[in-house]
């Protein structure tokens, strides 16, 4: 089912779009509210998610279990490297995940199997500066 394209979900779509890197719906709430929009906080989650199964949103799963979302830039099958410490994301393609996610499906006779590859961990600058700590 399609959501309507209400004022409230454009607002919620820009903001992800201003937002850099993957974000929370609390997050994305909170500088909604900031700006005097008025958009509460189950509306951000409604328009999140829509965003996300209409592909117009990433949507991953952080290692604390939270759910982050990103504007996004791919319209195709994609993974990312996400830094734990800035949040800076690349999208990557994986060939030989995709064909071990077939595989494994396969060989244990599973068919039209989906997967979620997301890789954490420091960008380069975020590990110079913590090697420079050290």
């Amino acid at each position: 089912m399609a959501q309507r394209n209400t004022w409230q979900r454009e607002r919620v779509r820009d903001a992800l779009a201003d937002a850099q890197g993957f974000v929370s719906a609390q997050n994305l709430h909170a500088t909604l509210r900031d700006e005097n929009t008025g958009i509460g906080l189950a509306t951000v989650y409604r328009a999140l998610a829509g965003l996300a199964a209409s592909g117009e949103a990433d949507s991953l799963q952080s290692p604390e279990g939270e759910a982050l979302y990103r504007a996004c830039v791919s319209q195709v099958h994609h993974h990312h490297l996400i830094c734990r410490s800035c949040g800076r994301t690349v999208e990557i393609e994986a060939k030989a995940v995709e064909q071990w996610a077939q595989q494994v499906a396969s060989q244990n006779g599973f068919q039209g199997a989906e997967h979620v590859v997301d890789i954490f961990g420091l960008c380069a600058a975020c590990a110079a500066q913590q090697d420079a700590a050290e």
